[in-house]
């Protein structure tokens, strides 16, 4: 019989962040599972992308603020593939706006997406990594989450309630082989800032300490390299320390 092929599952894998993330992994030889809401083709275009360069990986409509859908594809994976190892919980959205003036139902999505689409997805996986002794969930952040960001209150509110569900989580389930991590990113050169004007990001990098090239970064699968191994993602998939 052989040996079966890690699985990861990245959300919001259909352009940006996520989708670096998802090539990263599908090199590092896991099978690979990108979901969106929206964007059939960007996730598409992922999935081109990793079979191209010899990798694995599908896509699949999901939205993350629905439990139903997330717990489809939960379910398909664990009986077509034995379940998730790796979990990326990456998807989100920006309805930036005044707190004054934001509408409850901003805030609602954000929230829900965010915060509450990675409570869904990590609910639908967590028990089969801890039956198996061995589970890595990564949680993107932002550094909005510890620095805060004007007219953004929902999204910095979803990305630190995000860091403290990371923290608590790992407190859980880290005696059983399972980690938890949350990675911050700055501003990264994707679609989710072309909100920003051409003088926009230049003036906020010019005085962000976070950012010493003072340009935003480049979508390499940013903030999860240093995690591997003990502390995160594993070096190669069978690497089952």
């Amino acid at each position: 019989m052989s040996e079966r092929q890690r699985v990861a599952w990245v959300t919001g894998g259909s352009r940006g962040i996520g989708q670096a993330i998802a090539q990263r992994l599908a090199a590092d030889g896991f099978h690979v599972l990108v979901t969106y809401r929206s964007d059939e083709s960007g996730a598409a275009e992922t999935v081109r992308r990793i079979n191209e360069a010899g990798g694995s990986g599908e896509a699949a409509k999901a939205d993350a603020t629905s439990r139903e859908e997330i717990t489809a594809v939960a379910d398909r994976l664990d009986a077509e593939r034995g379940g998730v190892d790796v979990l990326v919980n990456n998807a989100a959205v920006l309805k930036n706006g005044l707190f004054a003036l934001m509408p409850e139902a901003s805030w609602d999505e954000v929230i829900d997406t965010a915060l509450g689409g990675s409570f869904r997805a990590t609910k639908a996986v967590v028990r089969g990594m801890l039956r198996r002794r061995w589970g890595r969930v990564v949680n993107i952040s932002s550094l909005a989450a510890l620095m805060g960001s004007a007219g953004q209150t929902n999204y910095a509110a979803a990305k630190g309630a995000l860091v403290s569900f990371t923290k608590s989580l790992a407190a859980e389930v880290g005696p059983y082989g399972v980690t938890v991590n949350c990675v911050a990113p700055g501003f990264v050169d994707t679609e989710m800032i072309s909100f920003l004007n051409d003088r926009g990001p230049g003036r906020l990098l010019q005085t962000d300490p976070s950012a010493p090239l003072r340009r935003p970064g480049r979508r390499r699968a940013p903030g999860l390299i240093p995690l591997r191994g003990r502390s995160g993602l594993p070096h190669r998939p069978d690497d089952s320390r």
